[in-house]
This record gives structure tokens, C-alpha cells and sequence, in this order.
């Protein structure tokens, strides 16, 4: 019983200060790192206080209550006070994880797997920057600044995501793409990245189907064939028929790994991108940061089959509509959820392999892909995202064309969809007024920009492929993406993407038929559907009707209000009451920003006041000879414990700020 009073003090104590810590340290505390930094706390100033008062001493209630009252409380300031340190510490190292928007993780784990997974998580992340600096990133991002280094760092970069491997290699074939941001340099080397996959075992594939299809595997599928006819580094594919409608299928598997990890090496991906865009001016103005956390958005859908199947559903039902005879293939939901894809197989051959007899000219092929194409993304926003000849399929049976593939599509807005049909014809006609209408919609706006500059520079490039019978799209886009560059504009994600898309359709559509111009054709799908779109009222007289009543039915209670309106706006005119004004605090975001700095600066100035106070009391009790400055020690030491409270606590306060700026 001598020994469990002080332990019963000790944990009396301990609750105290992990509550009044919580308190004091404010909102979103991190549990895991608060019971830690209480228990280094109540451990370490416990020993202090053993060693200093204890030691020596019988270990009863009796003793602990006969020291000297100052002394406990001490203790328990100090344990109080090296608690909200210790938190500070453990909040200003504490690696930025990720959550969905931004790519961070989070999850509800236990004590030792969170531990676990820290020390998992710190060995990669060293492994990782080792092999940068071995490979000279360090030195090669410092002094790129010149077309003589591009070389060297595009080597050094190669190779150290090679060597990290995983996703690492994935991010590089991504930025291989990026052909409108790298030189031709690192396009070169980044190309060079391989990975290599390989297929799933019986097993694995076996059990994967287990957890995944309702049913046993024999139930579902009447065949299926173990060996795939793809991989690649997310999952791979087989063919199989089902049992109850004896329909040929293709069968989509995940990889059973690639979600670990992905949430293991995500997080590595962006400290690495965010280390390398702070070493670098290079890095930051090519948005390294954004490229990596944009593949870690995208990464995300693909690893999710549910998107896919969505994706699928949403172009078949845009292509329902259509006359063109291009076919996406059925999704089959009962058998398809996260992991797994079973969907219609996809008939005839890849379109770099036509046959000589194709039922139809290749011309007209690849005018029905151009026209499917732009009428998925000017009529309805969102199309298939990756268009090479592999995801082509063409039957001469039907005279049919499959898309396959969906697990990346772009999606544009209306705005976008009216910029991008500008876009084409204005490089169609060599119209830079036309373009720069067609640019404006498509870029994020910045007002000091000046329209007849950005017209001139795009007039050059219009020049350049003025007078040629043919000229690469490639060429085109990437030098109109340099120019936007050059005047600081930026392209909208999506659009940027949709630009690829044109890049790699194009290929596509010079494949199947080598004299195809891609923005010849877009200007007769152009003119075809404007006229469709004139005559659509006539044609259907009572959908136009119904929707004319529709808007009508809108614009009417506003219509009413005008008359009053302006009514009452002339009588403020009288009045002298019509007042431009301009209030920053109308703006909720402003409000709540200014609000929090001055919060935060009442808070600054009052632990500052306290600390001034405080040392001026501990100067003056030094001169004072009364039993009064006993009295002015204790608040001294108070006002002091206070200031120091509140500067730990807007600390912490700051560095998350700064972690969710980032």
C-alpha cells in the first residue's frame, strides 16, 4: 500500500495534465502524439522530482503532502509545461501525411501498427532521399539554370526514380508525357523508364476472384482462362465466359498490393516532389509539386474499378445518342465492385494491326474516332482520356469501333467546351483572334496580361504552319503551350489534359490513315453540327417548346421585379444613396482570416506582456528585503508559466497553418 498511493498520485496527476494539455495546446489534437508527450512528461519531471525532493524518503501520501507546497506545484507546472513542449516537438516533425484532396492518408490504426508504420515510413523516405543524393539530384537541381546542365540533372532524375522503383517509375512515364513542360532532354531519358510487371500466380488470381465475386469462381464463370492477355502495374486481364448467359468477357483484376502500395509510397512521393521544388527555382516553376500531387489524384481513381465502370456508363450513354458506330463496352455490375471489372469483350483487332479488308475506308475509320471523340467532349464534357492504338479496336465484321480502357477520362466545363471548339477553328482558319478567344476560355485568368502581345505570339506560330500541306499536332500544341508559359498563364488542369488527348489521338487517327488531318476534320464536324444545331428546333418542335416554357418559367418572377427595381433605384439616385462600397469583412473567407490574425495577435501580445511583467517582478523581488517578495516571486513565476503556455500554443497553432498552406 506504501508504493500505490504515489502511483495513484503520479496517474491522478498524469489525467490531470493530459486533459488541461488538451486544453491549453487547443483544436485537432493528435491523441496518439498527446498521451506520448504526457507520458515522457510525467516520467521525466516525476524522476526530477524523486531525485530532487524524494530521494531518500519514505514513500508514503503522508511524505508526498509534508514537501513543501511550491515544490508540488512546480512539478506539476513543470510536467504541464514539458508536455505542450514535447507536443510542439513531435507536431514540427511530423511528416505531412496525406488526405483525399491533397493526397493525404489517414486512418484509425493502433498504438503499434501506427509505430510500425512510422518506422516503415522513415526507412523509405531515407532510402529514397539517399538515392538522390547518390545519384547527384542535390547537386545537378542546384544549378540547373541552363540548357548545358538539362542533360545531367534529366540522367540524375531518371535514374533515382528507377532506382526508387514502385510508383516512382509510373510518376516518370507520367512526366514522359509532359512534353508542353520538359525539354526534349528529359522527354529522352524519362522515356527510357520501364517497369517491369509481372503476371499474378494461379494463386493469387484464384484468390482474388474468391473475395471478390459472389459466388464460387466455377458458378460465375463457365471459363476462364489463367493465363492474362494484359498486365500491366495495376492489374491485368483475362478472358472468361459466364456460366449463365455463356457471354464472352474480359475480367479485370487489381493487383493485390498496389493499394499498400500506393499508401506507402504516395506520401514518399510528395516529401521527395516537395524536397525537390525547395532546392530548386527549376522545380517550382515547372510545378513539380502539382504534377506529383496531380498523379496522385489520378492514381487514386485508377486504382478504384468502381470509377471505371462509372466512367464506362456515363460515355455509353453519351454515345447512345449518337449515329456514329462506335461501341463502349458493357459493364456487368453484378460481378464488378473496387477490385474487380468484368465487361463485354471487345471484338476485332487493335487498330495498328487493321487488315487489309476493313469493310470501310481507313479514312472514314478515323474520321468515325475524330467525330466519337469530339462529340464526347464538345457535347457533353466528358471523354475517354487515353486514346492510343491499344485502346482502339476496330471489327470489320461490323464495321465497329470499341474504346477501351476508361480508367482515366477528362471532363470539361461548359466554358471549356466553347473555348476548345474556338481553340480548333481558330488553327484551322490561322485566326489569332479567334485562338485568343478560344485561349481565354481555356487558361486561368490574370488580368495584366495584354491581349495584342499574347495575339502577336500566337500569330508567329500560325505563320509557321502557314503555306505546308501538313504539319505535326504535336508541334502546334506544345508551342502554344510554350507561349502560355512565357506569359505566365496556366492552363486549367483539365484542359491540359485534353490537349494531350488531341496529341495522342492524333497518332492514333495518323496510324489508321497517315494523311489525316485532324483540324480539317474538326472543322466539317464543326460545321455539321452547328447545322444540327439550327435545325434541331424544327425537328423537334416539341422539345424546343417545352424547353422554351422552361426558361420562361424561370426568367418570369424576376421579370416582375424589374419595374420596382428600377424604381426604387432611381429614388436612391435622388437621395444621393446610390454609394460604391467595397468591404473586405463582406467576404466571409476575408472575415474569418482577419478575425484569426487578430485573435492570434491579442494572444501573441498578452504571453508577451506576461513574460515583460513577470521579469521586471523577478528584478524588482531581488531588491526587495520584505516577506512581501516571496509574494511577487510566485507571481513572477506564474505570469511566466502563462507567457509560456501561450507561446507554445499559437507555436503549434503555426505550424499547422503551414502544414495545411502546403
Amino acid at each position: 500500500m506504501t508504493i500505490l498511493k504515489p502511483i495513484l498520485l503520479i496517474l491522478l496527476v498524469a489525467v490531470f495534465t493530459f486533459f488541461i494539455s488538451g486544453r491549453l495546446i487547443g483544436a485537432n489534437v493528435n491523441l496518439f502524439k498527446r498521451v506520448l508527450s504526457v507520458v515522457i512528461s510525467v516520467s521525466f519531471t516525476t524522476f526530477i522530482y524523486w531525485y530532487t525532493y524524494l530521494k531518500g524518503k519514505e514513500y508514503t501520501f503522508d511524505t508526498v503532502n509534508s514537501v513543501v507546497n511550491v515544490s508540488t506545484l512546480l512539478w506539476i507546472g513543470s510536467m504541464l509545461l514539458i508536455s505542450m513542449l514535447i507536443y510542439l516537438f513531435f507536431e514540427l516533425f511530423d511528416p505531412i501525411a496525406f488526405d483525399e484532396k491533397s493526397g493525404r492518408h489517414h486512418g484509425k490504426k493502433s498504438l503499434v501498427k501506427k509505430i510500425v508504420g512510422y518506422w516503415r515510413h522513415q526507412k523509405r523516405l531515407r532510402n529514397v532521399v539517399r538515392i538522390a543524393v547518390t545519384n547527384g539530384i542535390t547537386r545537378t537541381v542546384k544549378y540547373a539554370r541552363n540548357r548545358d546542365s538539362d542533360r545531367e540533372l534529366a540522367v540524375a532524375l531518371r535514374e533515382t526514380l528507377e532506382q526508387c522503383g514502385g510508383i516512382f517509375i509510373k510518376f516518370g512515364q507520367v512526366l514522359s508525357t509532359r512534353k508542353e513542360l520538359f525539354s526534349p532532354i528529359f522527354i529522352e531519358e524519362l522515356e527510357k523508364l520501364q517497369q517491369n510487371v509481372t503476371t499474378l500466380s494461379d494463386n493469387q488470381v484464384h484468390e482474388i476472384l474468391k473475395q471478390n465475386l459472389r459466388g464460387e469462381v466455377d458458378e460465375v464463370f463457365s471459363y476462364f482462362n489463367r493465363t492474362p492477355i494484359a498486365a500491366a502495374s495495376i492489374g491485368q486481364v483475362h478472358k472468361a465466359v459466364l456460366r449463365q448467359t455463356n457471354e464472352q468477357v474480359v475480367v479485370k483484376l487489381l493487383r493485390p498490393d498496389v493499394k499498400d502500395i500506393m499508401r506507402e509510397d504516395l506520401s514518399i512521393l510528395m516529401e521527395f516532389a516537395n524536397w525537390i521544388t525547395s532546392k530548386s527555382q527549376w522545380a517550382e516553376s515547372m510545378g513539380f509539386l502539382d504534377l506529383a500531387e496531380g498523379f496522385a489524384s489520378s492514381l487514386r481513381e485508377e486504382i478504384d474499378f468502381k470509377i471505371e465502370a462509372r466512367n464506362m456508363t456515363q460515355i455509353s450513354n453519351v454515345m447512345k445518342k449518337s449515329d456514329l458506330r462506335v461501341n463502349i463496352p458493357k459493364i456487368y455490375d453484378e460481378y464488378s465492385n473496387e477490385n474487380i471489372l468484368v465487361m463485354e469483350l471487345a471484338k476485332g483487332v487493335s487498330v495498328a494491326n487493321l487488315p487489309q479488308e476493313t469493310g470501310m475506308s481507313r479514312h472514314n475509320i478515323a474520321e468515325t474516332l475524330l467525330f466519337s471523340y469530339l462529340e464526347q467532349a464538345l457535347v457533353s464534357g466528358i471523354f475517354h482520356a487515353d486514346p492510343h492504338p491499344g485502346n482502339i479496336y476496330y471489327d470489320p465484321t461490323t464495321r465497329e469501333i470499341s474504346v477501351l480502357d476508361f480508367g482515366a477520362v477528362c471532363r470539361l466545363s461548359a466554358s471549356q467546351q466553347e473555348g476548345l471548339k474556338l481553340f480548333f477553328v481558330g488553327i484551322q482558319q490561322s485566326d489569332s483572334a479567334i485562338l485568343y478567344d478560344g485561349i481565354s476560355l481555356l487558361v486561368k485568368k490574370r488580368n495584366d496580361v495584354d491581349r495584342g502581345e499574347l495575339e502577336q505570339a500566337i500569330s508567329q506560330i500560325l505563320l509557321k504552319i502557314s503555306y505546308v500541306e501538313r504539319i505535326r499536332t504535336d508541334e502546334i500544341v506544345y508551342s502554344i503551350f510554350s507561349v502560355i508559359r512565357d506569359f505566365g498563364l496556366q492552363f486549367y488542369p483539365s484542359v491540359s489534359l485534353a490537349l494531350r488527348v488531341i496529341v495522342t489521338l492524333d497518332g492514333t487517327l495518323r496510324i489508321i490513315d497517315r494523311h489525316f488531318n485532324i483540324f480539317e476534320e474538326a472543322k466539317i464536324y464543326s460545321s455539321n453540327f452547328l447545322k444540327e444545331t439550327l435545325k434541331k428546333p424544327f425537328k423537334e418542335p416539341h422539345a424546343t417548346k417545352e424547353r422554351i416554357e422552361e426558361e420562361l418559367a424561370l426568367m418570369l418572377p424576376n421579370l416582375r421585379k424589374i419595374p420596382r427595381r428600377v424604381d426604387q433605384l432611381f429614388k436612391k439616385v435622388e437621395d444621393g444613396k446610390v454609394i460604391l462600397h467595397h468591404d473586405i469583412f463582406s467576404d466571409k473567407n476575408n472575415k474569418n482570416f482577419v478575425t484569426q490574425l487578430f485573435s492570434r495577435f491579442v494572444l501573441l501580445f498578452v504571453g508577451i506582456t506576461f513574460g515583460v511583467i513577470s521579469v521586471a517582478l523577478l528584478a524588482i523581488s531581488q531588491v526587495v528585503h520584505t516577506a512581501y517578495a516571496i509574494y511577487m516571486n510566485i507571481a513572477a513565476y506564474f505570469g511566466l508559466f502563462l507567457c509560456a503556455v501561450l507561446l507554445v500554443r499559437l507555436s503549434i497553432q503555426a505550424i499547422r497553418d503551414m502544414k495545411q498552406i502546403k
